[in-house]
């Protein structure tokens, strides 16, 4: 009670202007100018991740700039080489942060939650925020393979057994190969790096620790050498373990430099450390000319203490069922592969967006992601995480990740839905309770619909998703809700509630018409029939986040004139290398939301959906990743997490709705597949795909030669119920629908006129 009288608010003011700064509070007060009134300013979860991330960068800002002749990651060779396209000036940056190329791939097995990284150049960070190890070669006439400063690498993702990222890397006769993945051992995780060098004179193959990682600085203030020279202790707790013993050692602190400024030095170390954190050490391994010398280096991953072995789980058994793509477009199937081992890899009990600056947990991205799972056939994977989300409910039935988020209601109600819809089953009695509360912080979350006011009726002013601008009432969260709302009814009549059922659908109506008389306001404001990201916003880039009413909530016709019309508007002023982009925060390409875009179109039968397939497609890396938004010139990582497993997430929703997808009380088959892949093989196939109406598997022949004038679509389901009505809709083929009990049709092209 005290802080109402205490005149703090003078005091903070007087201070600030004595020392010469700007009123803070003033300051405040004409930012939240900027955004509708709320109850929640931003998300302090967001805060504390940007006081991280930002403190980091401070802390780069005071090293790396002043010290250019050390051997830094990839993103600060390119960010800070004014001849490169990464280029960022730093004049009035007070802090130093990966804008350019935030890509890395996680490594990892199923069901453990410790997930090293590898960057773009093969540079290996085994703990989340550590430190990282990387390898070189140097000759003795001094000539350097050092693979942050190459232009050029290949980099692959191996998943024929395990899951591994291969970096090769080579210049003139100098030819180096890294490999990291994580293997169980005893029930525990190991990180291991296996190192092929290989010189045409005499050389060293250089394992070298860096106090850095792909966001910046990570601090090493002490290293010591076994005695038989085959590992490190690194800052007194984290074992690396080498399969040779080195036979040459260094050691540098930071004031010495680099140590790969003294790679040559006659006097060696064994140990050392370095109050500032910044020590570098290099464990040398002699290389023959012509003969290639390998070295394996291993880091247990089990360095905190009572960690207790994980039942090891197979790729082979988390993969068992999955729903499987065949297609002959080799890019697209990998894709497709790489992003069901994303979704495995980042769902070891809850779900994660990202394996380091996202492995944090929010309802908006869980949703997606365990709507992918659920289109994978990975329905155990979806269920354990679902039990898992009334863990985050408020007494008053607020399922909360971060304050000031209202969609996250409507996105949790929506995907307990899709799971009992998708697998046939009621939902699990220990989640009625947490449905029943979270349909009613709905409801009563509203705002008074009786005002006169554009926002009568929806949920109040909020942060939404942090992409689509300042506070506002944002549609995107009110169709949240009303799918929310509509997903409780029928859950509620699953469970065979159908009082709650009743109360529930009712509410969702009255919820849709509120929107309905906004969007009514809306276009007599814009003078035209569209949706803006809310009902105070012009047409802009937020307006994406309105198009959740088509993709992936079906609340409105797939014609339906505001969604397609905002379409047409995002189309024409929102793309940059074809692919949309966020002008708002994330400030680059973002894969997801173009697979969004992608998605409406595809609903819509509108042929211009298989282009923005493909500029997704071509946005990952080689890896078969993509990073929360994309530089538009490096084309790296710009803004999130460089490995985005929501991203990977859509990749599988869009290759499954090509195949087959619910629209109303039926199935549509085949609508998104594109006529090359059936010119490139004899057949294609996908599933089994879960729906609402059972698992189906979808298999398309060609029945002639030549273009394909004839294709036989057959189907094998397991349906819930009744079959419900299908109909194929090929592109460029006559559509045509099945009778009761059919399982196949042959369909003809379209005759061109």
């Amino acid at each position: 009670m005290w802080m109402k009288w205490f005149p703090w608010r003078y005091i903070v003011r007087h201070a600030a202007r004595r020392h010469g700064f700007i009123d803070p509070i003033a300051l405040l007060a004409s930012l939240h100018r900027f955004a509708q009134p709320s109850e929640v300013g931003e998300p302090i979860e967001l805060l504390r991740a940007g006081v991280v991330l930002h403190a980091r960068g401070l802390i780069n800002s005071r090293i790396i700039q002043h010290n250019l002749d050390w051997l830094w990651p990839y993103w600060v060779e390119r960010q800070f080489d004014p001849h490169d396209d990464a280029f960022i000036p730093r004049a009035f940056s007070i802090t130093h942060i990966n804008l350019t190329h935030r890509n890395w791939t996680a490594v990892g097995v199923p069901d453990c939650e410790e997930l090293p990284i590898v960057d773009p150049r093969g540079l290996l960070t085994p703990f989340w925020d550590g430190w990282s190890l990387d390898c070189w070669i140097v000759t003795d006439d001094h000539r350097q393979l050092l693979p942050s400063r190459l232009k050029a690498v290949s980099q692959h993702l191996d998943y024929d057994q395990g899951l591994a990222v291969q970096t090769d890397m080579a210049r003139d006769d100098l030819i180096l190969r890294s490999r990291a993945q994580v293997q169980m051992q005893s029930g525990m995780p190991q990180c291991l790096l296996e190192i092929r060098a290989e010189a045409g004179t005499a050389a060293w193959l250089v394992l070298a620790l860096r106090p850095y990682n792909p966001e910046g600085i990570s601090f090493v203030h002490d290293l010591v050498l076994a005695k038989d020279h085959r590992g490190w202790t690194v800052n007194g707790e984290q074992e690396v373990i080498f399969s040779d013993p080195a036979e040459r050692h260094q050691i540098s602190t930071y004031g010495a430099g680099d140590v790969l400024l003294h790679l040559h030095d006659r006097q060696e170390e064994e140990k050392g450390e370095c109050d500032v954190g910044m020590l570098t050490g290099a464990a040398l391994f002699r290389i023959e000319p012509g003969v290639p010398r390998m070295v394996a280096v291993s880091v247990a991953l089990d360095h905190v203490r009572g960690m207790r072995p994980i039942p090891a789980v197979s790729w082979q058994e988390s993969l068992q069922g999955h729903c499987a793509l065949r297609i002959a477009d080799q890019r697209l199937q990998f894709l497709y592969e790489a992003a069901l081992r994303t979704l495995i890899l980042h769902s070891p009990d809850e779900v994660y967006p990202g394996p380091y600056t996202y492995k944090r947990f929010w309802f908006r991205d869980a949703a997606f992601i365990i709507h992918g799972l659920l289109c994978g056939n990975m329905f155990d994977r979806a269920e354990r995480a679902l039990h898992l989300f009334s863990r985050r409910q408020t007494r008053g039935g607020y399922f909360r990740s971060q304050e000031g988020e209202w969609d996250s209601n409507g996105e949790a109600l929506w995907i307990y839905c899709r799971f009992c819809e998708m697998s046939g089953r009621p939902p699990h009695p220990d989640w009625l309770e947490p449905i029943r509360r979270g349909g009613r912080w709905i409801v009563r979350k509203r705002t008074e619909e009786k005002q006169d006011s554009p926002h009568a009726g929806l949920l109040p002013a909020g942060f939404s998703a942090e992409h689509l601008g300042p506070n506002d009432y944002y549609y995107w969260d009110d169709f949240w809700g009303v799918a929310g709302l509509a997903a409780a009814g029928r859950l509620m009549s699953m469970a065979g509630d159908h009082k709650a059922a009743a109360e529930f659908g009712e509410e969702a109506d009255a919820f849709m018409q509120a929107i309905e008389r906004s969007l009514g306001q809306v276009t007599l404001r814009l003078h035209q029939q569209v949706l803006p990201a809310s009902p105070y916003r012009r047409l802009d880039a937020g307006a994406i986040g309105s198009l959740v009413t088509g993709y992936p909530l079906q609340l409105c016709n797939p014609r339906d004139p505001g969604l397609l019309n905002t379409v047409e508007f995002l189309l024409d002023n929102c793309m940059v290398q074809g692919g949309f982009f966020q002008d708002m925060i994330h400030s680059g390409i973002n894969a997801y939301l173009t697979l969004h875009l992608a998605q409406v179109l595809l609903r819509a039968g509108d042929p211009r959906y298989l282009k923005l397939m493909e500029v997704a497609a071509g946005l990952a890396s080689p890896t078969g990743q993509w990073p929360e938004a994309i530089h538009p010139r490096t084309l790296g990582g710009c803004m999130g997490d460089g490995q985005h497993s929501w991203a990977a997430a859509e990749w599988i929703v869009m290759m499954r709705n090509c195949f087959v997808r619910e629209e109303g009380a039926g199935l549509i088959l085949g609508a998104g597949v594109a006529p090359q892949w059936l010119a490139d093989a004899d057949s294609i196939s996908f599933g089994p795909a879960p729906t609402s109406f059972g698992a189906v598997s979808v298999r398309l022949e060609r029945r002639d030669e030549g273009p394909g004038n004839k294709v036989l679509v057959t189907w094998q389901a397991q349906w819930h119920a009744e079959p419900p009505p299908i109909e194929v809709r090929l592109p460029g083929f006559v559509p045509r629908s099945a009778g009761a009990g059919q399982q196949s049709l042959e369909i003809e092209k379209e005759q061109s006129s």
